[in-house]
């Protein structure tokens, strides 16, 4: 049997290392997510089909036509809530849905957010960090709040309230 040029046997070394490294990747870094916390997977799989604002309309999550953004920090996005799941700090059930224009008549999802009434209890806990702190939110009272971007990508981390990546002006809104 000839000889294989040693170049030849270290690419197939290389490419047999790499297609188990694929096998056994976690399945976030198979989707190319660096999220850092493995119950954000959990989250994004619960939630993934509210792409679709219906499907998010159609399981309990209500609509809102105003859209959160602060000149200075980024935005929001506009929130869609499911009363059912304030004070929800299980990773499958987030409270809001964020929602940005998508610039063809629709919208589509950027994040989630999690509620929790203040109730004089200890700080809520999910993906092993403490929500940010109380706050007064009209209509739903003084809450502990946590979001997880994890449908756009936030440059200021996973958990950071605002996206400087998000705005509530759409160009075909304000052309006029």
């Amino acid at each position: 049997m000839p000889a294989r040029p040693r170049p030849l046997i270290a690419a197939l070394g290389l490419a047999a290392a790499t297609s188990l490294a694929l096998v056994t990747a976690p399945a976030s870094a198979a989707k190319g997510n660096d999220w850092p916390h493995p119950d954000l997977e959990k989250a994004y799989d619960a939630t993934v089909a509210y792409k679709s604002e219906q499907a998010a309309l159609n399981d309990g999550y209500l609509r809102t036509d105003d859209c959160v953004e602060d000149p200075t920090l980024g935005g929001m996005g506009y929130h869609y809530v499911n009363p059912a799941h304030l004070g929800s700090t299980d990773p499958t059930k987030p409270a809001a849905l964020l929602y940005v224009d998508d610039h063809k008549g629709g919208r589509k999802l950027v994040a989630l957010e999690y509620v929790v009434p203040n109730t004089g209890r200890p700080t809520p806990r999910i993906f092993d960090r403490d929500f940010d702190p109380a706050a007064v939110i009209p209509p739903v009272g003084d809450v502990y709040t946590l979001h997880a971007w994890i449908f756009k990508k936030n440059p200021k981390g996973v958990f950071t309230p605002h996206n400087p990546k998000v705005t509530c002006d759409c160009p075909e809104k304000t052309a006029s």
